[in-house]
């Protein structure tokens, strides 16, 4: 009898499953205890680095609606940047902007500057000026009354 009663507790834990360390019985009031997230064995893939890079990149915004005007281009070779920008201020003056940026110069940009004309005039609506009214009429004032307090 003896061995039935324990090969029905074995029988019973297997088809238990594992138990966790963390678990706790639905009426315990502790959270059950979770393992810590697994180390990662690979570090990151280190950056590859251009020892000569080269680019070259340009865009160009004119907007109608808007009036914004501007556009710049910029190339790189090796540790060597130039490149220009522009734009249409708001007095319709056109600002460029030249520059070149090196190890050795650092940056520099020179600045030219358009007279262009102004911009189109905003319209304004028309408010009506004000009417004039006569001054009111001038009336007798209203007649006092009293009363008796009777109690």
């Amino acid at each position: 009898m003896y061995k039935l009663v324990v090969l029905a507790a074995l029988v019973a834990v297997a088809r238990a499953g594992v138990i966790s360390a963390g678990y706790a019985a639905p009426h315990a009031i502790a959270a059950p205890a979770y393992a810590a997230a697994p180390a990662y064995a690979a570090a990151a893939a280190p950056i590859e680095y251009d020892p000569n890079p080269h680019y070259s990149f340009e865009y160009s915004v004119s907007d109608a609606h808007t009036g914004d005007q501007k556009a710049q281009h910029e190339t790189r070779e090796g540790d060597v940047v130039q490149g220009s920008y522009s734009l249409v201020e708001p007095d319709g003056s056109v600002r460029t902007v030249e520059y070149t940026a090196d190890p050795h110069n650092g940056f520099n940009a020179v600045v030219h500057r358009q007279a262009g004309a102004h911009p189109a005039p905003i319209a304004v609506a028309k408010v009506p000026a004000p009417v004039a009214y006569a001054a009111a009429p001038a009336y007798a004032a209203a007649p006092a009354y009293g009363y008796k307090h009777l109690g």
